[in-house]
């Protein structure tokens, strides 16, 4: 079009001496900053990746259209700014680098904190590219701005400190590298014996060249696409093509898109995912939405990369080469009605996934915080639904190769990054190793051949998928409360010091951090239990208060052994006893990976841990029974849950905001968001509440006949999950009640 320009592209150092100098201005008709935190994240691990991220928009700015617009700076800037592009497209892109990249002393917009961004370095260095980038609102990372020393020590690099100008955002990489070598210097001259750790100290010492040449060199090699309308362009027609621009003030997934492409089709993608969100609500909804197209591409095509995912149109054709090397126009999805069942089906295939990696006696992941990798759930998903199929007959050996391939890919790190084609791939896999055991992935040879090499000791990281995986096992052992001694309330689980940090890391530096001394306990057992004392004080109080027999076995579902005890139990304790701690747990850890991950020896037998499977499901039938029939009846307006009851759901909807910044609290005001914050008892109250029994009562009767079977299936399930005796008459009552629930909802 006339004064149209051809595209053109900026390097990245170059795009931030613009934000620098505020080169950008916004005009008053767009929206404001609409990104989350975690949006922005996304943005820098694309750029870092080297990955496309869209072309920018730029009218030519000019005095008499900076006033015809109102336009402002961007979000953030305080500078004076010298304005010469109005954004067309392109606004939360360039906020999202702003905030980043100079960290302006403003809370990240409709948060109340400010948000700071940051690089492990050595996490970089080692490719592990998922781990690398994070941000934080704490207030201890902010003073980390201010504090080198424990940039250098913790390796972390600000992201801001990338707009510093010349030789200020040189010396970073230079005094990093001088604190090593410093560091070396001085343990050569005090413990010259600890050569392993003196070669560490000077690797991270010759990784500040390296990180230095990555960042500087990238700055210079990655470009930005752009193109900018004249100055001359006539203000209706900018307006016009800016209503055209199909990004909205809002970055563009491929959920997006393919929601676009099926509205003309009568499918509102978005629709559907608003109705299955809260069953979906384990992990970041802006991925889950992703991952359930993605279980639906694998189930078709085995591919689930996004330029897959537009297959999943009805009637879209895609070309195949059939073996005689000929070509063949295929439809994966034939009509509208087949697209809807396939995103159904998906749905629950996640949800399943979801409950097993849950599950305190399947995968231990029992928050969303302790899964080792949310990337994996798309080919767990999808592989558990092939299994389900009549195409594996075999379906007890699948499950036990579904196991060991979690596992092996969990601890080589596999998901860290390109997941896509790792989901791809291991779906292929598995399908033939479930039809031949010769067919035993090499990954999976290595992971059994190899998980005594595995450095527990280097796992200091609450991010890393490895820790992650750790904090599983010690659910798995089932890890008993220290001052209960009975299983512990998994929702209020934290990862704590065993040999605490604020009295020991002086002795021993940043192994204190170590996975290897720490274990799952909740805050409170942690205050009323170690309060602050080294292990020969307060657990030598709990053997004296519990008997040495209760004791030791409390310890050692903590996978700390006898001896290990012994060793925290002496007085005075040293950092050489710290050493031989951590030592004789991790022989202890290695046995639990051994017997959970590859002997898959369990504390539950097969037919308890199916029929705790079918209790959770009946609770989620009555979850969604709940919600379905509030949402249809005329009690829309009334008081549908009993008052008794909302104290409680607020609580829980308050900490699990305050545990995930990503939500707030109005994310939770739908019934069907706030039932999932009630216990399994809780169901039989809201249905028998008088005001709703009228419209419940022709699912179920009888009052009491409800209340008794909700009381022996949760009855039963608490002792499943907390492995107390069950007799064959708890476990027939258990079936029966779940036949009941099935044929009574049909």
């Amino acid at each position: 079009m006339k004064n149209l320009e051809k595209p053109d592209s900026v390097h990245l150092s170059q795009l931030i001496r613009d934000l620098r100098n505020g080169v950008h201005v916004i005009p008053d008709f767009q929206r404001e900053f609409e990104w989350k935190p975690s949006d922005v994240l996304d943005l820098i691990k694309s750029i870092f990746a080297d990955y496309y991220i869209g072309t920018l928009l730029f009218w030519e700015g000019n005095e008499n259209n900076f006033k015809t617009l109102s336009c402002e700076s961007i979000y953030g800037y305080k500078g004076k700014g010298e304005p010469a592009r109005i954004v067309l497209d392109g606004q939360q892109r360039l906020t999202a680098l702003y905030y980043v990249f100079f960290a302006p002393e403003e809370n990240f917009r409709g948060r109340k904190s400010r948000y700071l961004y940051f690089i492990n370095v050595q996490e970089l260095l080692d490719n592990n590219h998922e781990e690398a980038f994070y941000y934080s609102y704490y207030k201890k990372d902010e003073e980390l701005l201010e504090d080198p020393e424990a940039q250098y020590e913790n390796h972390i690099y600000p992201l801001s400190y990338i707009s510093k100008k010349g030789r200020d955002r040189y010396d970073w990489f230079d005094e990093y590298e001088e604190y090593w070598e410093a560091k070396v210097e001085e343990l050569k001259e005090k413990s010259p014996s600890k050569k392993d750790e003196i070669k560490t100290y000077k690797e991270y010492a010759e990784s500040g060249d390296e990180f230095a040449d990555f960042i500087e060199g990238f700055l210079q090699e990655y470009y930005i696409s752009y193109i900018e309308l004249g100055e001359d362009i006539e203000l209706g027609k900018v307006c016009d093509i800016f209503t055209q621009i199909n990004s909205k003030g809002v970055r563009l997934d491929i959920f997006d898109l393919l929601n676009a492409i099926l509205r003309p089709k009568e499918i509102n993608l978005k629709e559907r995912w608003r109705s299955v969100k809260p069953r979906l609500s384990f992990v970041d909804p802006g991925k889950m939405k992703i991952y359930v197209l993605q279980v639906m591409s694998i189930l078709k095509q085995a591919y689930c990369s996004p330029k897959y995912l537009y297959y999943l149109v009805p009637n879209s054709e895609k070309t195949i080469k059939l073996p005689d090397g000929s070509k063949e126009e295929i439809t994966l999805v034939k009509s509208e009605e087949e697209f809807r069942q396939k995103w159904d089906e998906a749905v629950h295939h996640i949800e399943k996934a979801i409950k097993t990696l849950k599950n305190p006696r399947d995968f231990g992941a029992i928050q969303s915080n302790y899964l080792p990798y949310p990337s994996i759930l798309p080919a767990f998903a999808a592989i558990k639904a092939y299994v389900k199929s009549d195409a594996v007959t075999d379906k007890l050996g699948a499950k036990s190769k579904i196991r060991k391939w979690y596992w092996a890919s969990v601890f080589l790190n596999r998901y860290s990054s390109a997941a896509d084609s790792t989901s791809a791939k291991d779906y292929q896999d598995l399908k033939k190793w479930f039809e031949d055991d010769k067919h035993e992935p090499e990954y999976i040879k290595e992971f059994t051949r190899d998980y005594r090499n595995i450095d527990l000791i280097s796992e200091d990281k609450k991010r890393s998928a490895v820790y992650k995986a750790i904090f599983n096992l010690l659910i798995l052992k089932g890890a008993s409360d220290w001052e209960t001694f009975d299983l512990p309330e998994y929702d209020s689980l934290d990862d704590h010091h065993i040999v605490p940090s604020s009295l020991f890391k002086d002795e021993v530096g940043s192994k204190i951090n170590t996975i290897l001394n720490r274990t799952p306990l909740s805050e409170k057992t942690n205050r009323n239990i170690i309060n602050n004392r080294m292990p020969n004080d307060y657990l030598k109080e709990m053997m004296q208060n519990n008997g040495e027999e209760q004791f030791y076995k409390v310890l050692e579902s903590h996978l700390i052994s006898r001896k290990a005890a012994n060793i925290l139990l002496r007085k005075p304790f040293t950092a050489d006893d710290y050493d031989k701690f951590i030592l004789e747990r991790k022989k202890s850890i290695l046995s639990a990976i051994e017997n959970y991950c590859i002997e898959e020896l369990t504390d539950v037998p097969p037919v308890l841990r199916e029929l705790d499977e079918e209790i959770e499901q009946v609770e989620l039938m009555l979850r969604d029974l709940i919600t379905d029939e509030f949402e249809s009846s005329e009690l829309r307006e009334k008081n549908f849950l009993p008052g008794h009851l909302i104290p409680k759901i607020n609580d829980r909807i308050k900490k699990e905001v305050s545990q995930k910044p990503n939500y707030k609290t109005e994310d939770f005001q739908s019934i069907g968001d706030q039932v999932q914050f009630l216990d399994f008892p809780d169901y039989s109250q809201v249905i028998t509440k008088k005001s709703n029994w009228q419209i419940f009562e022709d699912n179920f009767t009888n009052k009491s006949e409800l209340q008794n079977r909700i009381n022996k299936l949760s009855n039963l399930r608490n002792r499943i999950r907390h492995s107390r005796e069950i007799s064959e008459t708890d476990r027939l009552d258990g079936q029966a009640a779940i036949s009941w629930f099935k044929n009574t909802m049909n």
